[in-house]
């Protein structure tokens, strides 16, 4: 029975020893080299860059007042579309206490000149109508009434003005009433009922009371590298994307290239320009951030073969081309001139004809990994 069982061990270690020393084996063995392959073919080459960028009216106005006060109505609200000439707020006057007292001055002095005026017309009147005094006389004397008549009117108009930003003989131009200087859409309102405004002038920029914007004529901004900004040219067409507009592509005009670059994160770029051609389907919102595709260069109808197949060697480029005829694959290198590139397929312009098959990358086995 020993015996027996030390048999039946001795066989299972030698079967253990045959299966391995045979999988080494086949290990040990040399496999063959495989690799992918592919046919020249024509076909189009754009070389591309995406530009990022935002989206912005072209015309953008800030609304400021033309006199100083508080903010006492405002008629508008953010996203609300008004003409020219339309009333977004009113401003109550606040007035200056120098210039009140100078017009309430004026007002007191024209008054006494008109009083005095018209006593010297209705005593002129009465010698006239007795025959007393020429014509001339009269008519000197009832001009210089009607002189003290209008500069009471005008000092009144000031005082209301000083007091209250408008007047009886002005109201429909109130610079009281703040009005949008254009037609478009408001993008902003910063200021509230009760906040103080200050209207622009030497010294300073004024308040904004609204932003106003034509969102019907847009434009993408962007800036592109040193090193491409060469190959640009204005008229050349763009495809804007935005990333907050699903499946909406816009096309768009570049129309404008700095002559000047501005430092960007150590690089030099040039700031571009392109009016957007709207579409329906998508509400566009000014700031909105965008990409722009362009093509840089372009080749159709070229010979092209993935760029994966060329192997570069200096300033030389070399395919290796499947030799038909023989029992076993072979590859032969062979020179070739190449063009364009867009980063997966290169142009052929000599040294191959459309249809071979060329070599592409070794393939990797499951057992190499």
């Amino acid at each position: 029975m020993k015996t027996y069982s030390k048999a039946i061990v001795a066989v299972t270690v030698a079967a253990a020893f045959i299966g391995t020393f045979a999988f080494l084996y086949y290990k040990s063995r040399p496999k063959p080299v495989t690799y992918t392959e592919f046919k020249s073919r024509m076909g189009d080459i754009r070389r591309t860059t995406i530009i990022t960028g935002k989206i912005e009216p072209r015309d953008e106005v800030s609304v400021k007042p033309q006199v100083s006060g508080i903010i006492s109505a405002i008629m508008k609200e953010p996203g609300d579309r008004v003409e020219a000439g339309e009333v977004i707020a009113k401003v109550k006057v606040i007035p200056d206490m120098s210039q009140l007292s100078s017009a309430q001055s004026r007002v007191r002095l024209a008054g006494i000149n008109l009083k005095q005026a018209e006593t010297d017309f209705i005593r002129e009147k009465s010698l006239h109508d007795q025959r007393l005094v020429s014509d001339e006389e009269y008519d000197k004397i009832r001009q210089t009434r009607d002189q003290a008549r209008e500069e009471m009117a005008a000092a009144e108009d000031a005082l209301q003005v000083v007091r209250d930003g408008i007047s009886r003989s002005n109201a429909s131009a109130s610079s009281t009433l703040i009005r949008s200087t254009i037609a478009g859409v408001i993008l902003d309102i910063p200021v509230k009922v009760g906040n103080s405004v200050i209207l622009s002038n030497t010294f300073n920029d004024g308040t904004t009371i609204a932003t106003v914007a034509d969102m019907g004529n847009l434009i993408f901004r962007g800036n592109i590298d040193e090193t491409e900004v060469g190959k640009l040219r204005p008229g050349m067409a763009m495809k804007i994307t935005v990333g907050a507009l699903e499946n909406l592509a816009f096309d768009a005009v570049l129309e404008y290239i700095s002559p000047k670059a501005v430092s960007n994160n150590g690089a030099n770029q040039f700031e571009i320009k392109a009016a957007v051609s709207l579409k329906d389907g998508g509400q566009m919102r000014s700031g909105y951030s965008a990409n722009a595709e362009i093509v840089l260069e372009e080749a159709r109808r070229v010979l092209t073969v993935p760029e994966s197949a060329i192997e570069f060697s200096g300033d030389s480029t070399f395919v290796y081309v499947l030799r038909y005829g023989t029992e076993e694959k072979e590859y032969l290198r062979r020179s070739v001139q190449t063009g364009l590139s867009d980063g997966v397929s290169i142009e052929i312009k000599g040294g191959l004809k459309q249809g071979e098959t060329v070599r592409g990358p070794r393939q990797v086995a499951a057992d190499d990994n």
